[in-house]
């Protein structure tokens, strides 16, 4: 389906600078832009491939001022980013969404389907679930006894929820995405460990994205809990009883040992390492393999595996580049300093 210029304008509450009549029907990074594509411009690093873009419309903040012509049509928007991912979204809800229920789905008498799923191939939905309104559940799923998953959510292929787990509305399992396996809990004994039963379960609210191959395990009493509008990257860890406060993000390989507290609105960038039993605060950033074996207040910036707040991080690095040459310089002064103290006893 084509959109105009106009029509784009119109619900952005952007500005045409260029041709009004020029439509779209995809999108297109800004140096792959062919005509048909709408694109953006948000980071100044790529704006030099405004001049040379295909792309039919190119999305551009209030305050681009352009150097010479460009070819394509420009929307002028507040923030370019945030619209672009608006369209998209947009985009994305126009697809017709798959329905019905297939044959070789297997769905327990006593579990409960809503209205307008689709429920894709070798689908298990075991006794006792219970399937929202609107949710599609791909192919090679399981869905265990007692699980809850609310309206609106996508479930893709090869995701398994153990029993009793609760999944909110709109959110998004991606493929390999395991929620509510046992936690780690293991009791030595002389002999070798003891399993710890783990009798809890998992929490997942609404507006939550889980990335491909990330584990979300199951409590050993209570609950672990993703509060809402988190979003997960793929093959991140996040142990039993851990609870990750609302519109916190992480990136890959992240992992959060069990029972720690992680507050809202928290950034957390790949290969960082939370021990356990720990609180992180609201609005805490953690720089990539930052380690952190003790609580972090709000508001905080960390970053290393001996963590430190940014500044000072920085700084720590610029020395530890000159440490080869300080090492020389130490050993002068010492072999001076021998030399003097030879003197001295001489």
């Amino acid at each position: 389906m084509d959109f105009s210029a106009q029509q784009i304008a119109t619900f952005v509450q952007g500005e045409i600078v260029g041709d009004a009549n020029a439509t779209v029907n995809t999108f297109a990074k800004i140096e792959e832009g062919k005509p048909g594509c709408i694109t953006f411009l948000a980071n100044p690093k790529y704006a030099h491939y405004i001049y040379d873009t295909e792309a039919s419309i190119v999305l551009v903040n209030r305050d681009f001022v352009p150097e010479k012509p460009i070819k394509a049509t420009l929307i002028k928007v507040d923030n370019a980013y945030e619209t672009l991912a608006k369209l998209m979204m947009l985009y994305e809800q126009s697809k017709t969404q798959d329905k019905g229920i297939a044959s070789t789905a297997v769905i327990a008498e006593s579990a409960q389907v809503g209205k307008d799923v689709f429920i894709g191939a070798y689908v298990v939905i075991d006794e006792g679930a219970v399937i929202g309104d609107n949710t599609s559940i791909y192919p090679h799923t399981y869905v265990g006894k007692n699980v809850r998953i609310g309206d609106s959510s996508i479930i893709y292929s090869g995701v398994n929820i153990y029993h009793d787990c609760q999944i909110g509305n709109h959110v998004i399992l991606h493929s390999g995405v395991v929620i509510g396996a046992d936690g780690f809990g293991f009791a030595p004994t002389p002999e070798g460990y003891n399993k710890i039963p783990q009798i809890g379960n998992v929490i997942i609210e609404d507006n939550v994205e889980i990335g491909a191959n990330t584990c979300v395990d199951r409590a050993t009493m209570g609950s672990t809990i993703i509060h809402k509008g988190v979003k997960l990257d793929n093959l991140i860890q996040v142990a039993h009883n851990v609870v990750v406060g609302a519109n916190t993000v992480m990136a890959a390989q992240v992992g959060i040992a069990g029972s720690a507290k992680l507050g809202e609105w928290c950034v957390i960038a790949g290969q960082v390492g939370i021990s356990g039993h720990l609180n992180i605060g609201n609005h805490v950033t953690l720089g990539p393999k930052t380690g952190i074996l003790s609580s972090i207040q709000d508001g905080k910036t960390l970053i290393g595996s001996l963590p430190a707040e940014g500044k000072a991080w920085f700084r720590q690095q610029a020395l530890v580049k000159k440490l080869p040459d300080m090492y020389r310089e130490l050993n002068a002064l010492r072999k001076e300093l021998d030399e003097l103290k030879k003197d001295k006893t001489n």
